[in-house]
């Protein structure tokens, strides 16, 4: 399958890049800055939110499917968000009709129900509940999604991811690890399930721990091998464990988080 990856040189980008290339895909990346060391194939230095470039990079590599990692990763502005998150998204989409690609993978994330209170398993059927600007640019991009699928029958999957991190690095990560190994496992079934159509699932490990469904992952064929639980034991409690316990965006669902949403 050939993938086109946008975002691909950020943290999860520089892990799928070799990890659907040795699992025999051909896989072009798509960033604002230059490829990262040991890529040797397709690389497009294109911003995401200009649709024209983007279509480019479409006629260019005619790919079979889109994994969007693309956007700013942290709290912003509320137009900054949407323009990074939504407006990327549509440029995307309006690419893939116009060259039949009819598969995006989307790296959404837990921020788009982080304000959901800490009580129990969260399935992929609960409403939104985001906790930053961020998480609302989350929301609506899947939202999205949704429209193109529904509207022009794209098969659409997005990925609430939790915690991308080589190892859990504090308690709440032991709910919400996503290990490297998982991440390409969980792209790789969103890229090749058969006909998934719009569809949300919770990107984390079989952790022993887990604030998330997991079923909705397994359904489409994503079967997580790893367990944030083999390193509980390194874990120290903090003081603030408490605190990013209490929601399940953790720290993002905090007051540090607050602010206007206009910058000035």
């Amino acid at each position: 399958m050939k993938v086109l990856v946008t975002g691909a040189a950020g943290s999860i980008g520089r892990v799928l890049l070799p990890g659907l290339t040795d699992r025999g895909h051909q896989v072009a990346g798509l960033d604002l800055v230059p490829a990262p060391e040991g890529h040797d194939g397709p690389w497009h230095n294109v911003d995401c939110t200009d649709p024209d470039a983007v279509l480019a990079v479409f006629e260019a590599e005619r790919p079979d499917g889109v994994v969007h990692l693309a956007g700013i990763p942290e709290e912003a502005s509320l137009a900054a968000e949407l323009g990074s998150h939504v407006v990327t998204t549509a440029a995307l989409l309006e690419a893939m009709l116009a060259h039949g690609v009819g598969r995006i993978v989307y790296a959404s994330s837990n921020h788009a129900v982080g304000r959901t209170p800490r009580s129990e398993h969260l399935g992929a059927d609960a409403r939104p509940r985001p906790d930053t600007f961020y998480g609302v640019a989350k929301v609506s991009a899947e939202a999205l999604l949704s429209l193109y699928a529904d509207r022009f029958g794209l098969d659409a999957v997005a990925c609430r991811i939790g915690s991308f991190l080589e190892q859990p690095e504090t308690v709440r990560n032991l709910s919400t690890w996503l290990s490297h190994d998982d991440c390409v496992r969980m792209v790789e079934a969103s890229l090749t399930a058969p006909a998934p159509g719009f569809h949300v699932l919770y990107g984390i490990s079989a952790n022993s721990r887990a604030w998330w469904d997991l079923e909705p992952g397994r359904e489409i064929g994503y079967d997580p091998q790893d367990d944030a639980e083999q390193w509980a034991d390194r874990i120290a409690t903090r003081p603030e464990d408490e605190a990013e316990g209490a929601h399940v965006g953790g720290p993002f669902a905090g007051p540090q988080f607050h602010r206007s949403a206009f910058d000035r």
